[in-house]
């Protein structure tokens, strides 16, 4: 059986490093997989390689003897397997996190979103052999870059200063009563989601917008379990649907959802046109037409997510009145679209998904019901 734990490789991190580098375990059975994966991450000086393991098994061992930022695990492999690991190995890792790396990312939309409900915080197809360079591997960098260190493991020299109300005051939130719920969420989302949906009241009498960076592929599994996990109605949004109080609209994965009043009353309008923050779909299209629409009657939620989407579309929202809610960077996966709507100076909440769930529902007033 191959295994090694704690091999560190490269250059160590001396006296006049600024920080330390991010340390990664790569979890696969495939020998070819994980001495490419290896070579491919210890390209860039960001990253070290600290543990390797062929199996679930001999991960949980490693994460005893070593301390990880965040692990490379692929779904497809003998004994436990990596699906019914993912528990056991957050448990383990002491704050790092999850990245999936598996072919059932690509091939399997059941497994990954299940992957992402148990907890893991990003998915990756892994491509055929040979192709593991070009795109795949700036693509995998990029994301391990964005995922950062562990949660109880960030770096203790230049960290970034920590969130305060004296550094991005909060604004004051609108009373008007509830009438439309626009949350945006990228990497980690579908764990807040889940926390957040648990929080809210059965209804709130008002339909609820949901923008998720997710390829199309996964979007008719994941309205599946958010019909479970948000106890109401969801469904992928079709241009046209009428909107419904206590629905959950999902922005399908190859365009924007947006809002537009018609006589029959408001309505979903899908937009592929581009936009500056690059995303498809994106939240600030969302943002934007709630905010036109409903003015202080919506509140629009920024989640976890790599990259500033939401923050044009925030802005829109809370120049016509509306709120806008934002993630903790202690709950995210990655604080970096809360963070961006935060420092805009846009926010009048920051807090982690469940405690949101409350400060939604004092708007519901005498309509919520549990």
């Amino acid at each position: 059986m191959e295994r090694a734990l704690a091999t560190t490789r490269g250059r160590q991190d001396g006296p006049q490093e600024q920080q330390r580098r991010i340390r990664l375990m790569i979890v696969d059975d495939s020998l070819v997989a994980r001495a490419v994966l290896t070579r491919m991450i210890e390209t860039d000086p960001t990253f070290e390689v600290v543990a390797i393991a062929a199996n679930a098994e001999d991960a949980l061992e490693a994460l005893q003897q070593v301390q990880v930022d965040t692990i490379v695990l692929d779904l497809e492999m003998p004994g436990l397997g990596g699906m019914k690991s993912i528990p056991k190995i957050l448990e383990a890792a002491r704050g790092a996190k999850v990245m999936i790396v598996s072919s059932l990312a690509d091939e399997g939309a059941e497994q990954t979103i299940a992957a992402l409900a148990l907890g893991a915080t990003d998915a990756l197809p892994k491509p055929g052999t040979g192709k593991f360079h070009g795109r795949f591997s700036d693509v995998l960098l990029s994301r391990l870059r964005a995922l950062g260190f562990a949660d109880e493991m960030a770096p203790p020299q230049n960290a970034p200063a920590s969130w305060s109300p004296q550094l991005h005051p909060l604004r004051a939130m609108s009373n008007e009563p509830l009438q439309l719920l626009a949350i945006g969420a990228s990497t980690g989302g579908i764990h807040a989601l889940s926390s957040l949906f648990d929080g809210l009241p059965r209804q709130i009498g008002a339909p609820i917008l949901v923008t998720q960076h997710l390829p199309s592929l996964f979007m008719p599994v994941f309205a599946r379990q958010l019909t479970t996990a948000g106890q109401r109605e969801a469904v992928v949004a079709e241009d046209g649907m009428r909107l419904v109080a206590d629905r959950i609209y999902l922005a399908p994965g190859d365009a924007h959802m947006t809002v537009q009043s018609d006589v029959g009353g408001p309505m979903v309008r899908l937009s592929r046109t581009p936009v500056p923050s690059g995303c498809m779909p994106s939240v600030d299209p969302m943002l934007e037409s709630v905010g036109e629409l409903y003015g202080p009657a919506g509140i629009g939620v920024v989640l976890t997510g790599m990259g500033r989407d939401g923050v044009r579309g925030a802005a829109r929202m809370v120049s016509s009145g509306g709120s806008i809610l934002a993630q903790d960077e202690a709950s995210c996966a990655v604080w970096g679209m809360p963070r961006a709507v935060l420092e805009a100076g846009l926010c009048s909440a920051v807090l982690p998904p469940d405690k949101l769930a409350r400060r939604i529902a004092s708007r519901v007033g005498d309509r919520a019901c549990k």
